[in-house]
C-alpha cells in the first residue's frame, strides 16, 4: 500500500474514535435520567417535609358534591411548618377551587393532575418560605 492511502486511514480512524468518545462524553454528561437519580428524594425526606390536608366535603359548580384529601410535599422543613400555619388559608383556596369545577373536571388521570397543578401554583402563591414541591391526591369521591 501507498503511503498516502496509510496516513489517510490513520487520520480517519483517529478522528471517527475522537468523534465516538465526544458523543459517549455528551450522552453520559447530559442525560436527565443521571440528573434525576441523583436528586431525587428518599421516601423518609419526602415524609419529614409532607403534610396531610384533612378530607374537605364540598359542592362543585354542578350540584354534585366531593369528598377529596390530599398530601402536600414541601421543599423544608420551613416550609412545612408555614404551610401547617397556613392550613385554613389552604382550606379556604382548596373549596374556592373545586367549587369552581365541574365532576367532569376531575375525572380520569388528567383531570385529577390538573388540579395537583393547579393546586400546587395556588397554594405557591401564599407560601412565603420556601415551597410546595407537590400535591397529591390521596383519595376522592364524587357523589
Amino acid at each position: 500500500m501507498s503511503k498516502k492511502l496509510i496516513n489517510t486511514m490513520i487520520v480517519l480512524l483517529t478522528a471517527i474514535l475522537l468523534l465516538a468518545a465526544l458523543a459517549l462524553i455528551i450522552v453520559m454528561k447530559f442525560n436527565p435520567a443521571n440528573d434525576n437519580k441523583e436528586q431525587e428524594p428518599s421516601i423518609e425526606e419526602v415524609l419529614k417535609v409532607s403534610v396531610d390536608v384533612p378530607e374537605i366535603t364540598t359542592n362543585l359548580k354542578n350540584d354534585q358534591y366531593v369528598k377529596i384529601s390530599f398530601k402536600v410535599q414541601t421543599d423544608g422543613k420551613k416550609a412545612k411548618e408555614e404551610f401547617t400555619k397556613r392550613d385554613f388559608q389552604v382550606q379556604n383556596l382548596m373549596i374556592s377551587e373545586l367549587s369552581e369545577m365541574e365532576a367532569s373536571d376531575l375525572q380520569g388521570k388528567k383531570g385529577q393532575q390538573n388540579l395537583e397543578e393547579s393546586m400546587k401554583i395556588k397554594i405557591n402563591e401564599l407560601m412565603q418560605s420556601g415551597k410546595v414541591v407537590k400535591v397529591y391526591i390521596t383519595s376522592y369521591i364524587i357523589s
